[in-house]
Formats: C-alpha cells, sequence, structure tokens
C-alpha cells in the first residue's frame, strides 16, 4: 500500500503537534516559546521551566508510552484471539491491577501515585501468570482456553474489589474511583520509567512476533504449515499483551476503546500485515490517549477530565461510526 508511508509521516507530524501543546496547556497556560526554552534552554530557576520539566513533560511522555502500549496490546490480543473485537482487558490483567490497588488503598493506606503503579504492576502480573497456567498453555492449549479462563478470572478479581471497597472507609472509595477514571495527573518520572522499560519489552516482542502472527492468524494448522510454532506464539502473545496492557493499566487506570478502535484503524489504511498493523496502531493509539490528555485539560477550567472519560467521548462514538459504516476490518 503505497499510502503506508505518508499515514506515518502525517501521524508523526500530529503527534509532534499534539506534544507540543501538551507542554503548553493546562491551569496554568505557557506560551510556546516558554515551553521551547523549557525544553531546550531550562532555566532552574524559572518556575515556568520547572513546571514543563518536572510534570508536562513527563506527563506527555506516559501519554505516548501509554497510548503505544494499548495499541500494541489490542492488535495482538485480536491477533491472537482471531477476533476484531477482542479487547486487551480479556486476559484479566485490568481486574488484577484494580484489585491489587484496591487492596494496596484499603489495607496498606497507600496514598500516592507512584505506590498504586507498582502494586497495579503487580497485581496484573499475577493475573495474567494465573489466566496463563489457568488457561493451560504450559500443555499446549489453543487461545479459547486462555480467554475463558481470563474472562473467569476477572469476574472473580471484580467481585473481590468491590468487595473491599463497599467494606472500606469513604476515603478507601474516593482515592479508588479517582484511580478507575483513568488520569495522568501527578504522574511523574518515577512512573513514566519503569513503564517504559516494560514497555520496551513488550512492544519489541510482539515487533518479534509480527511475521509469525501473520501467519497464525491464518489459523492453527495453515500457520503450522507456513513455519510458525502456534503455542509458541500464542504463549508469547499472552506475555505481550500481559506487559504492555498491565503496564497501561496500571500507571494511568483502565482506558478503554484504545486498544479496540487502534488497531481497526491500522488495520483500515496500513492492510492486514502486523509488520505494519503494530506500529501503525502504536501511532495512532498514542494520538487518541495524547489528544484525550489534552482536550481533558481544557473542556472544563480550571479543572480537568481524565483521560480514561474523554477517550471514551472521543472513541466510542467513533467505534460505532466503524461498525454503522460497515468498515470494520476483518481479521
Amino acid at each position: 500500500m503505497a499510502r503506508r508511508p505518508l499515514v506515518v509521516v502525517a501521524g508523526v507530524a500530529l503527534l509532534v503537534v499534539l506534544a507540543l501543546l501538551s507542554f503548553g496547556v493546562g491551569t496554568k497556560p505557557l506560551a510556546p516559546s516558554t515551553t521551547w526554552d523549557a525544553v531546550f534552554a531550562f532555566d532552574p530557576a524559572n518556575s515556568d521551566h520547572l513546571l514543563v520539566r518536572y510534570l508536562r513533560l513527563p506527563r506527555t511522555a506516559l501519554a505516548v508510552v501509554v497510548g503505544c502500549c494499548l495499541g500494541v496490546a489490542g492488535a495482538v490480543m485480536q491477533a491472537l484471539t482471531r477476533n476484531a473485537l477482542a479487547d486487551p482487558g480479556i486476559l484479566g490483567v485490568n481486574a488484577g491491577a484494580a484489585a491489587a490497588i484496591a487492596a494496596a488503598i484499603a489495607f496498606f493506606g497507600v496514598t500516592n501515585v507512584t505506590g498504586y503503579m507498582w502494586f497495579g504492576l503487580l497485581g496484573a502480573a499475577l493475573a495474567g501468570a494465573a489466566v496463563y497456567f489457568l488457561g493451560g498453555m504450559r500443555r499446549g492449549s489453543s487461545p479459547v482456553r486462555l480467554v475463558l479462563a481470563g474472562a473467569a478470572l476477572s469476574i472473580v478479581l471484580l467481585a473481590l474489589t468491590q468487595v473491599v471497597i463497599v467494606n472500606s472507609e469513604e476515603t478507601v472509595f474516593d482515592q479508588f474511583r479517582h484511580w478507575t477514571v483513568g488520569s495522568l495527573q501527578g504522574r511523574g518520572t518515577g512512573v513514566v520509567l519503569p513503564v517504559s522499560l516494560l514497555a520496551l519489552v513488550g512492544v519489541g516482542t510482539a515487533f518479534g512476533l509480527a511475521k509469525a502472527l501473520n501467519a497464525v492468524v491464518l489459523g492453527e494448522e495453515i500457520g503450522r504449515s507456513l513455519g510458525a510454532d502456534p503455542v509458541r506464539v500464542w504463549s508469547l502473545a499472552a506475555l505481550v499483551v500481559i506487559l504492555t496492557s498491565g503496564a497501561a493499566t496500571a500507571a494511568a487506570g483502565p482506558v478503554g476503546f484504545v486498544g479496540l478502535t487502534a488497531p481497526h484503524l491500522a488495520r483500515f489504511v496500513a492492510g492486514p500485515d502486523h509488520r505494519w498493523v503494530l506500529p501503525v496502531s502504536m501511532l495512532f493509539s498514542a494520538i487518541l490517549v495524547l489528544g484525550a490528555d489534552v482536550l481533558g485539560r481544557v473542556v472544563a477550567p480550571p479543572g480537568e477530565v481524565g483521560i480514561g472519560i474523554m477517550v471514551a467521548l472521543i472513541g466510542g462514538p467513533f467505534f460505532v461510526y466503524l461498525v454503522r459504516s460497515r468498515k470494520l476490518v476483518q481479521l
């Protein structure tokens, strides 16, 4: 497809524009010249430069990383299940992160964002490992059992989370509610760095699987005849989803529609080849998350709207449009 490079260039340009806007918008608007100087001519005595360097720059970077994670997780999940409507949350990592964070707030008194993230990562990892073993992937089972195990575990974990929240003090509910709406507010380098490391591992593994995903998405037997090992591909694909979706959810809260919508857009403009679907899906999802964060900071000043709400407001109607217009691209 000749339009692939053009789409990538246009997407990168849009992402850069959104990043520049992200540096300048917020409770205290900043001029483009100020944000430019804050990045390239930093003055530690300038309060505006400190605002950009230590708050808005990490927040912008995290929005891009979270978007990339969700885009890759969604594309791999849809290939893993051969279901165009699959969402990264199917494997239970979102429910695992939520349960761990609820426990952290209620039982350990964790109140800071960095603490949420580490408990969320632990919960996502444990939930992913449980799904992996319950789904029988060690014995060469199909992804169907993996998805069923994820759905069952999600129900149990969400029920336990509700029990913890309902039987805790009101402050616990308030803190947990703030995390569940999805937000990038207050995330500093202590959150960005570990999430970026996990994203690098997950995305790198996904790119290494791209060619094999093209084979197994055609079916187990066809994939095997093309030289792919379906069980190995399924196992590594599940690991990718757990790493990327778990990291994104732990850092920013549950953000819906990104992992569902971005891969469809990627297949629509780049075709079914996962060597293109994965990077284009990353690009589109990063644009969606960063754009939602920028809009959330300007629609209700002096406060802001969380990215989970903004993404739902943007992505929900758009996905309905795709369904109604029959533009969903099948795997």
